[in-house]
């Protein structure tokens, strides 16, 4: 029996393991896929016993960064990135950009040259390494003024007329706490928008509704996490069954 999960807080809105569960019960491989929902306080008290016990993991907020000094090697998607969604023999790999890539690129349109990336974490690095790749230029969006981003206080009409990708890589909407959403000027957003949320539980969060009620394309992360979980297993098979 092979045992493979999933390492984040909170975890209540994860769909990862009834994904893999599911998978593995029609190909008729012997493996479970669980979540270890881990405290910030007890990181360090458990993450040596998983990377001994498990034979891979994915990596979820707000440990995509956290895990790396754990690690022995990086990919060179993780090493570009500089945060890890999946890990095998304390090897780090990335397929968050994998994911990501594949779910947005049918969706895009010639004008959509310039993207607005909110939150500054491990989902936010991805999205903005894969976006460079589809020759889309990033803005990252952060709460408190940091070097290389702008703030929330920043976004003029201007601003968001000039980029129509405006993608939430924050946990803000996430099951359970589903009334929480970015605070951009809804009242900007256009129908030549697209809306991007990296969460997909629930379906659609209040930041697709409001995009959406402007008119806005939306999109939400379900295909994403379908897509990163199928690189995460041809890692993990490949390397071991």
């Amino acid at each position: 029996m092979h045992h493979y999960g999933i390492i984040g807080y909170p975890l209540e809105h994860s769909l990862s393991a009834k994904l893999f569960n599911e998978k593995f019960a029609a190909e008729g491989i012997e493996a479970e896929y669980d979540l270890y929902s881990v405290p910030d306080g007890k990181w360090s008290l458990v993450i040596g016993n998983l990377l001994d016990t498990l034979d891979g993991f994915n990596v979820t907020y707000p440990y995509k960064q956290t895990i790396i000094p754990y690690l022995n090697e990086l990919d060179e998607s993780a090493k570009a990135i500089g945060a890890v969604n999946v890990v095998y023999q304390r090897k780090g790999y990335n397929t968050d950009c994998i994911g990501f890539m594949a779910s947005i690129r049918p969706l895009l349109r010639p004008f959509d040259k310039q993207a607005l990336v909110l939150g500054t974490g491990g989902a936010s690095k991805a999205v903005c390494y894969a976006l460079h790749r589809l020759g889309i230029a990033p803005t990252i969006v952060s709460r408190t003024p940091q070097q290389g981003a702008i703030t929330y206080k920043d976004l003029t009409a201007e601003v968001m007329q000039q980029h129509t990708l405006i993608i939430n890589c924050t946990p803000l909407g996430m099951f359970p706490d589903v009334d929480s959403y970015p605070p951009i000027p809804y009242e900007t957003i256009s129908a030549q928008h697209l809306l991007y949320d990296c969460v997909y539980n629930p379906e659609e969060t209040l930041f697709l509704r409001k995009g959406k009620a402007q008119g806005a394309r939306i999109k939400n992360g379900m295909e994403m996490l379908e897509e990163q979980a199928k690189a995460a297993w041809e890692i993990w098979s490949n390397c071991d069954l």
